[in-house]
């Protein structure tokens, strides 16, 4: 159900509202646009953060990691 909401924009909000209204986008189109493409954005960032700080804690792929540089390395002195 949509449901109608009031805010304050201060200029750099004003001037990239106008920008996506420029696209040919509504206002209230461009608004909602904005607001569901930043929230997945802070959701996609903070999977991210969850999946690296697993694999920092994984000693195992910690070490396999490790031996992979040590074998490129060494393949790179020996080229």
């Amino acid at each position: 159900m949509a449901q109608a909401i009031s805010v304050r924009l201060d200029n750099e909000a004003l001037q990239a509202l106008g920008q996506l209204e420029a696209t040919g986008m509504t206002r209230s189109e461009a608004i909602r646009s904005a607001l569901v493409e930043t929230a997945s954005r802070r959701q996609d960032k903070q999977a991210l953060a969850a999946e690296v700080a697993a694999l920092e804690a994984d000693e195992d792929d910690r070490a396999e990691m490790l031996a992979v540089a040590d074998l490129m390395e060494s393949l790179r002195a020996a080229g």
